[in-house]
C-alpha cells in the first residue's frame, strides 16, 4: 500500500464528510488535503484511543518528532511520506502541524472550559489551522479568503461540539462554556449525566446560534475570485449545515445520540454544491 492510498482508506473509514468534499478535487489538491487530514485522524485518535494520558503524551510527542523529521527530508511514517510533497508545493508551515498536536493535547490536561473565549483557542488549533492549510491547498487570490477559513474552522468545530455534546460526556468531557452553562441553569453533572431540560434545550439552541454566526461571517468574508477554488470548504459547510439543520429539527438530541446523515445524503449533498458552484463560475466567466 502506497502512502497516498494509506491516507485515503484513513479518510475514507472515518466517515467523515469531509472525504465527500475531496472527491471533486484535481488529484494533486485531493492527495494533499487527504494527507492532512489524515495526519489530523492520527493525532487525533492518539488521545481518543489512549485510555492512559502518559502514553497518549509520549505518542503525541512522537508524532511532533515526526513532523520536525518532515520538515527535514527524512519522514516515517505513511502519512508524513503523503504529506512531503504537499508541504513543498504548497508551502505549508510546520508550526501550523505542531499547533494542531497542541489542540489535541489540550484534550489530555484540560475537560473544561471556562468561557467561550477559552474554548476559542482549542477551536482555533484543532479546526481554524487545518482550515487555514487547507485554504492554502486549494488556493486563493485575496488574502480575505483566509479569515474565511479561519471562520470555518471555527463554525465546523462548533457543529461538532454541539453534535458530540453526549459522546464526550461519556469521556468526562464538557466543551459547553461553563459561564455559559451557568447563564442557563445547567450543571456540569447535568451533560454528564445527559440530563435534558428547558435550561438545557436553551443552552444547546445558544451554541447552534453560535456556530451559524460563524458560517455567515466565514461566507461573508469569501471573495468572489476564489470562491470556485474554495468549493470543496463550501462542500463540507454545505453538509456541515444540514446536520445542524438536522440537529435543531430533531429537537437537539444530541445528549442521547449523535445526528448523523447517511452516506448517500453526504455525496447528494456534496454533488448539489459542486454543481452549483460550477454553474457559478461559468457564469462568471
Amino acid at each position: 500500500m502506497t502512502p497516498e492510498q494509506y491516507c485515503e482508506q484513513k479518510t475514507a473509514r472515518s466517515g467523515s464528510s469531509f472525504y465527500y468534499s475531496f472527491l471533486f478535487l484535481p488529484t494533486e489538491q485531493r492527495r494533499a488535503i487527504m494527507a492532512l487530514y489524515a495526519f489530523c485522524r492520527e493525532v487525533d485518535d492518539v488521545v481518543d484511543d489512549c485510555s492512559d494520558p502518559a502514553v497518549a503524551q509520549a505518542k503525541l510527542g512522537w508524532w511532533r518528532d515526526e513532523i520536525a523529521n518532515l520538515y527535514r527530508g527524512t519522514p516515517q511514517h505513511p502519512v508524513t511520506h503523503a504529506l512531503q510533497p504537499a508541504i513543498a508545493r504548497y508551502h505549508l508551515p510546520q508550526e501550523h502541524l505542531q499547533e494542531i498536536i497542541d489542540g489535541m493535547a489540550m484534550d489530555l490536561t484540560q475537560a473544561r472550559y471556562a468561557s467561550f473565549k477559552e474554548l476559542s483557542l482549542y477551536c482555533y488549533r484543532v479546526a481554524s489551522v487545518v482550515g487555514l492549510m487547507a485554504a492554502t491547498i486549494f488556493g486563493y487570490e485575496e488574502r480575505r479568503t483566509l479569515k474565511y477559513a479561519h471562520d470555518l474552522g471555527m463554525a465546523f468545530q462548533l457543529t461538532n461540539i454541539l453534535r458530540d455534546v453526549g459522546e464526550d460526556a461519556a469521556r468526562g468531557r464538557i466543551y459547553l462554556p461553563a459561564d455559559e452553562m451557568t447563564r442557563f441553569g445547567v450543571s456540569a453533572e447535568d451533560v454528564l449525566t445527559r440530563h435534558m431540560s428547558d435550561g438545557m434545550r436553551d443552552l444547546l439552541r445558544y451554541q447552534a446560534e453560535r456556530a451559524r454566526s460563524y458560517y455567515d461571517k466565514a461566507f461573508a468574508h469569501l471573495p468572489v475570485v476564489d470562491r470556485y477554488r474554495q468549493r470543496s470548504g463550501l462542500i463540507m459547510a454545505a453538509i456541515y449545515l444540514s446536520t445542524l439543520d438536522a440537529i435543531e429539527q430533531q429537537g437537539y438530541p444530541v445528549l442521547e445520540r449523535r445526528v448523523r446523515l447517511s452516506p448517500w445524503r453526504k455525496l447528494w449533498i456534496a454533488w448539489r454544491t459542486a454543481r452549483g458552484e460550477a454553474r457559478r463560475q461559468r457564469a462568471a466567466q
